[in-house]
């Protein structure tokens, strides 16, 4: 696979039909002697599609899956899971969802069938794809979801609208920012991974 980054406009999703629905606004935060820790878990409708990112930490199932309900939506009608990254905070929930086949950045895991494939410009429905975005960790993906609104982006690219600037998991500072370069050239809204969805503008770290 070639290094060299396809043009932005390429990255972009062929459609804008997509309803982007935040299920819980990540957090990361300490309550005294504890860590308390959520990630940001989205739900996407397009068309028949139901995808629900990075289904980690929350503090109740319950309430996640009634959330999900709320959008019209049952656990077992869901049809696609995508990890951002593989830390469990992500990921620890994707059971909930047993009819979703589940994307990461190197695969597509559908029952027992492992369907290996690069996670860039890999398309979900029309208004949805994914795209290669290291920086938080070397295989970070963002989903891309293109809506009346604009662009949603869901990735851990930022934990929240304020950063930290220098993310303190980053192997590679570099290309993070490479990363938050090309992602912010294509959405007009971050969802970050630990915190609320937010429009950047000049403050936003680069």
């Amino acid at each position: 696979m070639s290094d060299t980054k396809p043009p932005a406009a390429s990255a972009l999703p062929r459609e804008a039909t997509a309803r982007v629905h935040v299920l819980q606004a990540g957090y990361a935060r300490e309550v005294g002697a504890e860590e308390h820790v959520g990630s940001s878990i989205t739900l996407i409708i397009d068309g028949d599609a139901a995808i629900v990112v990075d289904p980690g930490l929350t503090a109740s199932r319950r309430d996640l899956i009634g959330s999900l309900a709320g959008h019209g939506v049952a656990a077992d009608a869901v049809t696609d899971v995508v990890f951002s990254h593989h830390h469990p905070d992500h990921t620890v929930n994707a059971a909930l969802f047993p009819a979703a086949r589940i994307h990461d950045h190197w695969a597509i895991y559908d029952g027992d069938i492992w369907f290996s494939r690069p996670a860039e410009g890999a398309e979900l429905s029309p208004s949805v794809r994914l795209i290669a975005t290291p920086g938080h960790t070397a295989e970070d993906i963002t989903t891309l979801a293109g809506t009346p609104d604009g662009v949603y982006a869901c990735t851990h690219a930022w934990w929240a609208a304020d950063g930290p600037a220098d993310d303190p998991f980053a192997p590679d500072a570099a290309q993070l920012a490479a990363s938050r370069a090309r992602i912010l050239g294509l959405a007009a809204v971050i969802i970050p991974g630990h915190g609320q969805a937010f429009v950047p503008d000049a403050g936003t770290p680069r």
